[in-house]
């Protein structure tokens, strides 16, 4: 069992987790959870059947506390799902750090969920890895393997340096969503 983590048959007693949706709903708990009959009835009529682990942090990723721990939505849905907590980080595909559809959701290393990342809001050349080297006056394309940058060489054209990133990609096993424009 993964330290402090809630067991996934407990959180299938807890929440109802809809895999084409993506969406969390407390279930209603029975009585004996509760310190009282007037508190579990009271916490039943208030929270049972409605959105679960729905509030959003600055990133977008869903979460909400479950017996006073805060948990993420996406790792609880994986966990319901699966019948187990992941034991990696988890990628939604798509980018979208909200849709928590199974079908949006993989258990990854932590440097293939980088291989899987959306292109900088600072990013002038319009591809990840890509940018205009002022000193050589040529177009630099780099990748990032492990925490670390890799150069792959200058070009005379963009299209050159575009080529040689794409298909470093392909050589390293790139998701084919990394480098998709932020929305």
């Amino acid at each position: 069992m993964t330290k402090d983590l809630p067991p996934p048959e407990l959180l299938r007693k807890l929440l109802d987790y809809n895999p084409d949706t993506g969406l969390l709903t407390w279930n209603p708990r029975p009585l004996e959870m509760f310190k009282s009959e007037r508190i579990g009835k009271g916490w039943n009529s208030r929270y049972a059947n409605s959105p679960a682990l729905n509030s959003r942090c600055k990133k977008g990723y869903c979460f909400g506390g479950i017996f006073k721990k805060l948990q993420r939505a996406h790792r609880v849905a994986w966990a319901i799902h699966y019948g187990e907590w992941p034991g990696q980080v988890i990628d939604h595909i798509d980018g979208d750090p909200a849709n928590n559809r199974i079908e949006n959701l993989r258990d990854v290393s932590r440097s293939q969920n980088q291989r899987n990342m959306k292109m900088r809001k600072d990013n002038t050349s319009g591809v990840v890895g890509v940018c205009w080297d002022k000193r050589a006056r040529k177009w630099q394309a780099s990748i990032t393997l492990d925490g670390r940058t890799k150069g792959i060489g200058n070009f005379k054209s963009k299209a050159d340096a575009i080529a040689a990133r794409k298909a470093a990609e392909i050589d390293h096993c790139f998701h084919e969503n990394h480098g998709r424009k932020s929305q």
